[in-house]
């Protein structure tokens, strides 16, 4: 029986998948609403697939793919989310995601990609199309940099919540300004919401 932890901040989304995946044979499944708490239940629960949102009210879900991919290189991740596929199919894959799909597929399609990255854990599926923007080419740290920026965090916030030294947050924000071209913070989090970064 495959254990299956879904991770999104809308309990309806939760309840929703939950319904779906338990009527297409999926027995044992845990919820989170956050990062904390998936983290919690990725420790105590142990899942063998997991399904994740990029947007949690203390983050982003690429900090739990990261997260659970350097513990474990066969755990099947979906990232399900909402936000522009042009950015993130490429910053999905880099993280060590499985697939990378949209709020608006069909539930088959998110149940079928499941089923394949649990048979092909080395592989990335996406049924979305990466070309439609400019191509910034943000890592997966710095897009939870600018998730942070967009907050309103401080440095220090930052460096408190990603566990890296306050040198580290401000070399991933000046790589963040470079590469969408712009000077300050406020100018950084328009340019991630135009684009696509944050919703």
């Amino acid at each position: 029986m495959t254990r299956l932890l879904i991770i999104d901040d809308h309990a309806v989304v939760r309840q929703g998948l939950v319904q779906a995946l338990k009527d297409n044979g999926f027995a044992s499944i845990e919820t989170a609403a956050s990062l904390a708490e998936a983290r919690s239940k990725v420790a105590a629960f142990n899942p063998e697939a997991i399904i994740v949102d990029l947007n949690l009210p203390d983050g982003s879900g690429l900090e739990i793919v990261q997260w659970v991919r350097k513990h474990s290189a066969k755990i099947a991740i979906i990232i399900l989310s909402l936000n522009d596929p042009a950015q993130f199919i490429k910053v999905a894959r880099s993280s060590g995601a499985n697939a990378y799909l949209s709020k608006s597929q069909s539930m088959q399609e998110i149940i079928s990609s499941v089923t394949f990255a649990l048979s092909n854990p080395g592989s990335f599926t996406s049924a979305l199309t990466s070309d439609q923007h400019r191509d910034f080419d943000l890592t997966p740290r710095e897009i939870e940099v600018l998730h942070l920026l967009a907050e309103g965090a401080s440095n220090s916030d930052i460096s408190g919540q990603l566990y890296v030294s306050i040198s580290t947050v401000k070399t991933h924000i000046s790589s963040v300004m470079r590469k969408l071209q712009c000077t300050n913070r406020t100018a950084a989090a328009k340019i991630a919401r135009d684009n696509g970064f944050l919703l």
